[in-house]
C-alpha cells in the first residue's frame, strides 16, 4: 500500500529510535528535561525567534498562541479556510471565547492589507475588537500553497498598524522555505509568533513547536498546561525531533515526487491536477471523492477526500519516484 493521506504517516528513522532510546531527560515541567530545552532552543533558532516551546500536536500550538495574543471574547481575523479555524474543532471558540472572522484569500489563501482593513473591528463600548490575525504558510487546503514573504510582511504591517499580533500556523513553514529559496526566519520576521510541526515533512514521530518571542513563550508555556500539555520526561520524544531538524533540505524531494505525481495524475482521464507549489497535490475527480478513494485504495493507493470532488495526496519521505510511478499507475487502474 502506497500510503499518500498525509506527511503525518512516516515512520522515525533508525536515528531518531536511536535518539530516543538514549536520551536524557528529566521533568520538563520543572524545566529540567535537557533533552526538550535544547530542542527548543534550536527550533527557536531554525525559526529566527527568541525562544520556542514544545507542544503534542499542530493544533495544540495554534490554540494555545491565540489564547495568549487575546482576551476572550475578540475576533480572530484568519482565511475561511485556514486550518486554525476549518480543522480545529471550533478551536477558537471553545478554548479561548474568540470569534472567527473569515476572510476569502482568493486561489492561494492569500490575507492582504485591504482584506485586514475591511475585517478589523475596532474596540469600543459595544464590540471586543480584533484581537488576532493568524495566517497560514503553507495553505493546506488551497494545496500547500507557499506564499511568499513580501505578502507576510504586507499583511502583518497591516496587522500591526492596527495593533494586532499575527501568528502564522506554519505547520510547513519549512515547505514554503524550500519551495520560495527562502530562509524561514526571513518569511517569520515581521510576526510575533508560529507553529511549526516536526511530525510532518520533517519525519519526526510526534510533536511540534510555538515560537515567539521570550516573553511570550512564557505565557503560552501557562496556557500550554492548562491544555493538558505539560509533559513530563519528553525528551524520549523530543529526541527525534532534534533529529527532524536536520530534514529541512530533503524536503526538495518531497517536491519533486509531488510535481512527478501531480503530472501523472493529470495525464488520466476523469482527473485534474495542477502542479504543486510543495508536497500536496489535490486533484479534481469526475467522481464523488469518497468513491474515487474507496477505489484507488482497491488498486493499492491511499489518499484523503478533500472535498466533494477533490481528493488530496501528499508525498513524504516514506514514499520514492518508483511509489510515484506505481501510485500514477494505480490511480489509472482504478479510474478505467
Amino acid at each position: 500500500m502506497i500510503d499518500l493521506r498525509s506527511d503525518t504517516v512516516t515512520r522515525p528513522s533508525d536515528a531518531m529510535r536511536e535518539a530516543a532510546r538514549t536520551a536524557e531527560v528529566g521533568d520538563d515541567v520543572y524545566g529540567e528535561d535537557p533533552t526538550v530545552n535544547e530542542l527548543e532552543a534550536r527550533a527557536a533558532e531554525a525559526v529566527g525567534m527568541e525562544a520556542a516551546l514544545y507542544v503534542p500536536t499542530g493544533t495544540m500550538g495554534n490554540q494555545v498562541a491565540a489564547r495568549t495574543h487575546t482576551d476572550r471574547g475578540q475576533e480572530v481575523l484568519c482565511e475561511r479556510e485556514s486550518h486554525i479555524y476549518k480543522w480545529e474543532l471550533a478551536g477558537l471558540a471553545q478554548h479561548s471565547a474568540l470569534q472567527a472572522r473569515t476572510i476569502d484569500g482568493g486561489p492561494r489563501g492569500t490575507i492582504t492589507p485591504e482584506d485586514i482593513d475591511a475585517g478589523h473591528v475596532a474596540t469600543d463600548g459595544h464590540r471586543a475588537g480584533t484581537g488576532l490575525l493568524a495566517l497560514e504558510n503553507t495553505h493546506n487546503s488551497k494545496g500547500g500553497v507557499a506564499i511568499p514573504a513580501e505578502a507576510i510582511d504586507a499583511a502583518a504591517e497591516a496587522a500591526h498598524d492596527l495593533d494586532v499580533p499575527v501568528h502564522v500556523d506554519g505547520a510547513r513553514v519549512f515547505n514554503a522555505s524550500v519551495a520560495l529559496d527562502t530562509p524561514a526566519p526571513r518569511l517569520l520576521e515581521s510576526v510575533d509568533s508560529v507553529l511549526f510541526c516536526l511530525s510532518k515533512g520533517l519525519g519526526a514521530p510526534v510533536g511540534s513547536m510555538l515560537a515567539g518571542s521570550a516573553a511570550f513563550v512564557e505565557r503560552a508555556r501557562r496556557h500550554r498546561k492548562l491544555l493538558g500539555g505539560g509533559m513530563r520526561q519528553a525528551g524520549i520524544i523530543a529526541a527525534p525531533g532534534i533529529e527532524a531538524l536536520s530534514n529541512v533540505d530533503r524536503l526538495e524531494t518531497d517536491h519533486a515526487n509531488a510535481k512527478t505525481l501531480a503530472a501523472g495524475l493529470d495525464g488520466i482521464g476523469g482527473v485534474t491536477a495542477a502542479e504543486p507549489d510543495t508536497n500536496i497535490v489535490v486533484a479534481g475527480t469526475e467522481s464523488p471523492a469518497e468513491a474515487f478513494v474507496d477505489a484507488i485504495a482497491e488498486e493499492g493507493v491511499r489518499a484523503s477526500a478533500f472535498g466533494d470532488y477533490r481528493v488530496r495526496f501528499c508525498t513524504h519521505w516514506d514514499v520514492d519516484e518508483d511509489d510515484i510511478e506505481e501510485a500514477v499507475a494505480g490511480v489509472r487502474r482504478a479510474v478505467a
